[in-house]
Order: C-alpha cells, then structure tokens, then sequence
C-alpha cells in the first residue's frame, strides 16, 4: 500500500490509490458484517426468536401477520380463539382484515402466539 502524506491547512492527511481506498473499504465492512453476525448469534442463543424468511415474505406480501405466526405455532383458529376469549368466526374476519378487535383481544391474542401485539397487528 503507497500512501502519500500531505499537509492541508495544517493537517496531515494520507493520500492512497483508489485500488488501496476500496479494499480498506471492503475490510471495515467484512468486520463489521462479522461483528453484526457474533452480535446475532448472541441473541439466538440468550433467546431470542428469529423469524423464517419465507415467514417475513409472506407477511411483507400482505398476509396478515396473526394468521403467519398462528400457522408458524401449529396452532388452529379454534385453539387461539380460545385462548383469547374469543370466537373462531371472529378470529377469522381478524386475519382477513374484516374485524379490527380491541386493543385488550390483540393483547390475549399476542400472548396466546407468545409474542408481542406488535409483531401480530396489521401493518396499515
């Protein structure tokens, strides 16, 4: 690596080839990349959940995301519908987008899939 130093407007500044620049570039970002990923696993192992892809693209395709993680529980309408003091029908129109639910429901529903409303309730 040929670095040239040169003093503008009294500090030192290293000037390299390009060639030099974008593969230091490439090495802060590998490391960074290998920190996110140590960082990642940490959270994998202290326990925390992380989602499927195909989980994500179906939710990000407009799936409602209460019926993606009752279907990633193995769980039917009918069990989380109990478990939130609710009915099966209404559960249904929920995931469909035609019942909205009081924020206590979300809640019960939330806790019966153990996760937090955020991660069930409707993105619009």
């Amino acid at each position: 690596m040929g670095a040239q130093i040169v003093e503008i407007a009294g500090q030192k500044m290293a000037v390299l080839p390009i060639d030099d620049y974008e593969r230091l570039l490439e090495i802060v970002e590998d490391k960074a990349d290998s920190v996110a990923a140590a960082v990642a696993e940490q959270r994998r192992l202290d326990g925390e959940e992380y989602l499927p892809a195909e989980m994500v693209d179906r939710i990000i395709d407009g799936e409602s995301a209460l019926r993606v993680w009752r279907n990633h529980r193995g769980l039917t309408l009918d069990q989380v519908a109990k478990a939130a003091g609710t009915s099966k029908a209404f559960l249904s129109e929920i995931e469909n987008g035609k019942g909205r639910g009081s924020p206590s429901l979300w809640r019960k529903l939330a806790e019966a899939l153990d996760v937090s409303a955020d991660d069930i309730l409707p993105l619009d």
